[in-house]
C-alpha cells in the first residue's frame, strides 16, 4: 500500500537522538522527503522526516470477530 494524505497511519519513528517511539498519525501531506502530520493522540501538528520511518501500517476501522 503507498502512503498518501489523508490517512491514519501508525509509525514506528527514530528520532534525530536515535530514541525510537511509536505514533498515531494523520497524513497531511508528503513533500521533499517529509511528512506533515497530526499526531492522533495529542492533536498537535508534526513534522516526521521519510528516511527516520522505521515502520508503518495503516489504520482501519477495527473489526470484530463474530
Amino acid at each position: 500500500m503507498k502512503l498518501a494524505a489523508g490517512q491514519t497511519i501508525e509509525i514506528v519513528y527514530m528520532d534525530k537522538v536515535r530514541k525510537i517511539t511509536q505514533r498515531k498519525i494523520e497524513v497531511l501531506g508528503i513533500q521533499d522527503g517529509r511528512i506533515r502530520a497530526t499526531n492522533q493522540i495529542t492533536g498537535t501538528p508534526r513534522v516526521f522526516l521519510l528516511d527516520r520511518i522505521l515502520a508503518w501500517q495503516s489504520v482501519g476501522e477495527e473489526r470484530y470477530a463474530r
